[in-house]
C-alpha cells in the first residue's frame, strides 16, 4: 500500500467514472467501518449515512444534482444526511448506547449528559442544524482519506438541490437533511481531469506558525 501522502496525491475529484467497475464487498465493508469510526463532536454522530444502491432512485436524483454523470455512473452513491432539530432525545439515545457499550450506569455520566444538553439544546434550530451539517464534513474527510488508501475514487459534491434529495429519498420524514453527496468508484480512462497537476497553496502561504 502506498504511503498516505502518496494516496492523497493520487486522489482527485473524479469527473467521469467507469460505470462497468464496481467496488468489492470487502472494500465497501472497510469504507463503512471507517465511517462508523469517524470522529464527531462529543462523539454524537448527528447524521445518517445513506448508500443509494437503487439505480432508479439514482436516475431520479441526477436532475437534482445538475445532471452530473457521477450520480449514475459511480459504483456507489453516498448521501451524508445531518439530523435536523436535534434535541435532548438524541443526546439521551447517545448516552443509552454509551452505558450499554461501557457497562456503566447513567449516573456515572449524568454530568456529561447535562453539560451536552446545556450547550446544544438551547441553540436556535438553525444553529443546531448548521452544527449537525458541519459534522458530516468530518466524516467526509475520513471517507476521502480511506478511499484514497484503497485506490477508490471519491468525488465530494455540494452541487445538488438538498430539498429535492430530501423529497426523493424521504429524508425529511426521517428527521434528516441531505448535507453532502459522495460518488465512489473508479475513474474512467477518458477522464482528462486525472492528468491535471494538483493545484494547492504553497506551504509558506498555507501554514502559519505562532
Amino acid at each position: 500500500m502506498n504511503s498516505i501522502i502518496d494516496s492523497l496525491k493520487w486522489r482527485y475529484a473524479t469527473k467521469k467514472f467507469d460505470a462497468s467497475k464496481k467496488i468489492s464487498a470487502s472494500d465497501l465493508a472497510t469504507i463503512k467501518e471507517a465511517l462508523q469510526l469517524s470522529a464527531s463532536s462529543y462523539g454524537l454522530q448527528p447524521y445518517q449515512i445513506i448508500f443509494v444502491e437503487n439505480p432508479e432512485l439514482r436516475a431520479q436524483l441526477q436532475p437534482a444534482a445538475w445532471g452530473q454523470s457521477q450520480i449514475v455512473d459511480a459504483s456507489h452513491l453516498i448521501v451524508l444526511a445531518n439530523e435536523i432539530n436535534i434535541s435532548d432525545k438524541h443526546i439521551d439515545a447517545y448516552f443509552e448506547n454509551m452505558t450499554k457499550t461501557r457497562g456503566i450506569s447513567l449516573a456515572d455520566v449524568q454530568g456529561y449528559s447535562d453539560f451536552m444538553k446545556s450547550k446544544i439544546t438551547p441553540l436556535s434550530e438553525e444553529a443546531r442544524n448548521n452544527w449537525t451539517s458541519k459534522q458530516t464534513y468530518i466524516a467526509l474527510g475520513k471517507l476521502l482519506t480511506v478511499a484514497a488508501s484503497l485506490e477508490i475514487d471519491a468525488t465530494p459534491m455540494e452541487g445538488f438541490e438538498p430539498a429535492e434529495f430530501n423529497r426523493i429519498l424521504g429524508l425529511t420524514e426521517r428527521g434528516l437533511n441531505a448535507s453532502l453527496v459522495i460518488a465512489l468508484g473508479y475513474r474512467h480512462a477518458d477522464d482528462a481531469t486525472q492528468h491535471y497537476t494538483k493545484v494547492r497553496k504553497p506551504a509558506e502561504e498555507l501554514f502559519i506558525t505562532l
